[in-house]
């Protein structure tokens, strides 16, 4: 079993069943946390293989299914991690839809309040009731959630989610500001062009092959490579540990150097 400072704390990861939410999952428990896992309940399956993996690495592991944009549910998650393993230390609001368009006159506003629901209502509420646990503890905490690229420059092909992460930017600056007192620092992660199951619709939009897209994205970054689940599962377990104390209210890029602020 895993044995460090992070032993016997907490985090709650949502959107956890594939991709960057499956990779941070995996990486804070080799980091020594308990960790629950949450995705909508479609997502059952994976979401317990993933428990399994988080088991094998020597870390108690629960699944909570919920739609994070919906109040009462988010409410019983963070509720179930304190019932389940004894507090909450760290919440990653991960959960997110990205629907890519040929153009902003293309989204109808079904659409557009749908992404919104997910990627900022349901930010915002993870945040709330993750910092009235980690208030009503007296412990402090972290809280992180998932910004973008696409939340620092806006994209012509993903103008509701462009906007949608603008605004987790400016959520987590306004929570850094009120939850500082408490000793909670609230950050976000803002990935480049990850290859995963949400970017795969991007190549055909584009009208290219997924290695001739994948391979220009990679010429965006300084680096000239794509970064990993993995490497954005880096950055978070930096921003979970306590060594990241005088850090909050950022949005850490982690592009390869495609963006610079």
């Amino acid at each position: 079993m895993t044995s460090n400072s992070n032993s016997n704390r907490i985090a709650l990861v949502t959107g956890a069943a594939q991709g960057i939410g499956r990779a941070i999952a995996l990486r804070l428990a080799a980091d020594g946390f308990d960790v629950v896992l949450n995705d909508i309940a479609s997502q059952t399956a994976l979401l317990d293989a993933v428990k399994a993996e988080v088991v094998a690495a020597g870390r108690r592991s629960a699944v909570f299914c919920a739609d994070v944009s919906v109040d009462a549910e988010v409410k019983n998650m963070v509720a179930f991690a304190v019932e389940t393993f004894g507090g909450l230390d760290v919440m990653v609001a991960n959960a997110g839809i990205c629907r890519a368009r040929a153009s902003l006159l293309d989204v109808n506003p079904a659409e557009w309040d749908q992404t919104f629901a997910v990627n900022v209502r349901g930010t915002f509420l993870c945040y709330q009731h993750a910092a009235r646990q980690m208030i009503l503890q007296g412990r402090g905490g972290r809280i992180i959630g998932a910004a973008s690229g696409a939340g620092k420059q806006g994209y012509g092909m993903l103008p509701d989610y462009s906007a949608s992460k603008f605004a987790v930017r400016g959520l987590t600056q306004a929570a850094a500001l009120e939850f500082g007192k408490h000793g909670i620092t609230v950050n976000t992660y803002a990935p480049g062009a990850v290859v995963t199951s949400m970017t795969s619709q991007f190549p055909t939009l584009a009208g290219m092959s997924p290695e001739a897209f994948f391979a220009d994205q990679a010429k965006l970054a300084a680096t000239g490579v794509n970064p990993t689940p993995e490497d954005i599962a880096s950055v978070v377990s930096f921003l979970a540990a306590k060594e990241s104390t005088f850090i909050t209210g950022q949005s850490i890029s982690a592009d390869g150097g495609r963006y610079f602020d």
